[in-house]
């Protein structure tokens, strides 16, 4: 499988990732380890966890799966940010970026973590703060590189500022909810991401399951699916998508690819994307998206592709 360097001196990702955020929640160790085992048989090397998936089993699984391949794989984890009620007091986040790492590391059996995310920002406490600590950590050797998940705009710029004013480890990638029906980081995020050479990740990339094509509008969600059990991951499914799906599902099988496919490689094909990041509960899911991201789209398709979504003709 292709890989792309994440940002200015990042790691090298393979162009698909494993989302191991299933492990521990929607499937158990031993078809976590299957899982883990399939993707690293596909040519999967990015492998996307958090300190709270699974309250921390999705690590440990992860952990385990690899064991002496560890060589093979990239590790990218995420802090769990500091306790939304309890008040900021200085140092606060600093040691819960500390304690997060080591619970990491622990977790998943290695020396040194590949790269480190800040799992969601803390409004509260300086930008110099978690970067300080961060910077520690790479120093130490406990960490290689770092990156930021769910930021904003102006939350890119300035932490890439004061990295460089203080000569602090800077960010290499950003990580977003982006999707060919989720496209709001486009108006200001990716933009950000690119002024500072940033290489994007993005999650789910298939609209909570709308791009696979295995919902229907007006049909009640199948038992046990994400947008069944969570109504927070329902909301996607408003009727404007309904139909954009059913549009984008008509232009890819015109094409002779399938809506994943499509879904996947159009987020291939935008400049600033180094890695899309697919979660599976089955190994014969990490085949698929494996093979999700071969569709090399062209300049007049991806502008065709616009127009559908805008309700227009391909």
């Amino acid at each position: 499988m292709d890989a792309r360097a994440l940002g200015p001196g990042g790691p090298a990702l393979s162009v698909i990732g494993l989302g191991c955020n299933n492990f521990g929640m929607r499937i158990d160790r031993r078809a976590s380890h299957e899982v883990v085992r399939a993707a690293l048989d596909a040519g999967i090397t990015h492998f996307d966890t958090a300190e709270m998936y699974g309250s921390g089993q999705s690590e440990e699984f992860l952990g385990e799966a690899l064991g002496a391949d560890r060589h093979r794989a990239v590790i990218a984890t995420k802090f769990l940010p500091r306790p939304a009620d309890q008040p900021y007091e200085p140092g606060a986040l600093a040691a819960r970026i500390r304690q997060g790492c080591d619970i990491s590391l622990r977790r998943l059996g290695t020396d040194s973590l590949d790269l480190y995310y800040q799992h969601y920002p803390d409004p509260a406490a300086p930008l110099e703060e978690a970067l300080e600590a961060l910077d520690e950590l790479v120093r130490a050797g406990k960490v290689r590189h770092v990156a930021s998940s769910n930021p904003t705009a102006e939350l890119i710029d300035a932490n890439a500022e004061l990295a460089t004013a203080r000569q602090l480890t800077a960010s290499v990638g950003v990580q977003v909810e982006w999707s060919l029906l989720v496209r709001a980081v486009e108006a200001e995020v990716i933009p950000a991401a690119a002024r500072h050479g940033l290489g994007v990740v993005p999650y789910f990339p298939l609209a909570s399951g709308l791009l696979t094509g295995k919902y229907r509008a007006g049909v009640e969600f199948p038992a046990g699916s994400r947008l069944a059990s969570s109504a927070y991951f329902a909301a996607i499914a408003t009727p404007e998508r309904f139909a954009a799906v059913e549009r984008l599902t008509g232009y890819a099988a015109d094409h002779g690819h399938t809506l994943v496919e499509l879904a996947v490689s159009w987020l291939l094909a935008q400049p600033t994307v180094t890695s899309v990041i697919a979660g599976a509960t089955t190994p014969e899911q990490v085949l698929a998206n494996a093979a999700a991201g071969s569709w090399p789209l062209t300049t007049d398709q991806l502008a065709e592709i616009d127009r559908i979504l805008a309700g227009g003709p391909g």
